[in-house]
């Protein structure tokens, strides 16, 4: 057992962010599935995990859990819901690292998964029909769609060989997973399917503007990095500028008074003249 956890641990020390972001959600939803089970045999109403973290639909109640905006795509309602995602997240996010950083990975997952979520709260609040869909909101699925159209979106033309089915190319399979939630809007979960849809906006706009040389959101990629200290250089540039400017000068001078020894001779300068030239080394 011991062994077993000590490997765990390995494997998300050294593993990349779609590996670590895999775990995380494993290991959230195995928590939650034990909650919902004390909850159950104690006759609970309500599931800790899914009362603190899961996204409400209520203004009033998203202010006072602000948190949930992002908690929420930690999520998952069940082992089909969480598998969906983690499949799609593993060869997805797998081939999205072939062309972006890890940070820009993150920067989708985490800009789909607030968008979906800020798409999910307005839509319910603005449009009547959906109150009777789910009041909550929960799965990665916002965020895994950011990174699918996103890598979609960068290079649509990439064939994925699917058994049984052949090559396929990347934007037609983005299309599909797109697809899906729109037509199953006026089904079931509308709220949940436009949260998706928010996702799938936020990763055509980054891929876009990277493609345009605009990185949009730029100011999440430095978020934490460490502020720069000015380098010590532009006090030297401004010291080694005051040297020109006294050689320059010293030179003007210089060639002014051999100007007036050329002209007069050596004994028309003055006392100070000839120190000058003295010390400069030209006499």
């Amino acid at each position: 057992m011991k062994n077993a956890i000590n490997q765990l641990k390995f494997k998300f020390k050294n593993g990349s962010v779609v590996e670590k972001l895999i775990y995380i959600n494993l290991a959230i939803f195995i928590l939650g599935f034990l909650f919902n089970t004390l909850s159950f045999l104690m006759s609970a109403h309500s599931n800790f995990v899914f009362d603190w973290f899961a996204l409400p639909a209520q203004y009033n109640a998203v202010l006072l859990k602000p948190w949930t905006l992002f908690t929420y795509a930690f999520l998952h309602a069940s082992l089909w819901h969480i598998l969906a995602n983690l499949i799609i997240l593993f060869f997805i996010g797998n081939l999205f690292l072939d062309y972006f950083t890890q940070k820009q990975f993150l920067n989708y997952y985490i800009l789909g998964a607030l968008f979906g979520g800020v798409i999910f709260v307005l839509s319910f609040n603005m449009f009547p029909a959906l109150k009777n869909s789910n009041s909550v909101l929960v799965g990665a699925s916002a965020a895994v769609t950011a990174i699918f159209v996103g890598i979609a979106t960068h290079i649509p033309k990439y064939e994925l060989n699917l058994r049984f089915i052949g090559f396929v190319k990347l934007w037609i399979l983005a299309a599909i997973w797109v697809g899906l939630d729109i037509i199953q809007i006026p089904v079931e979960n509308a709220g949940g399917h436009l949260a998706h849809l928010g996702g799938a906006f936020i990763g055509f706009i980054l891929s876009y503007k990277h493609q345009n040389g605009i990185q949009l959101f730029k100011y999440l990629s430095d978020l934490f990095s460490p502020k720069k200290k000015k380098p010590l250089k532009t006090v030297y540039k401004s010291n080694l500028k005051r040297e020109s400017s006294n050689v320059v000068a010293n030179q003007k001078r210089i060639d002014a008074i051999l100007d007036k020894i050329g002209k007069s001779g050596y004994e028309t300068l003055s006392k100070d003249e000839k120190d000058y030239l003295f010390k400069s080394g030209k006499y």
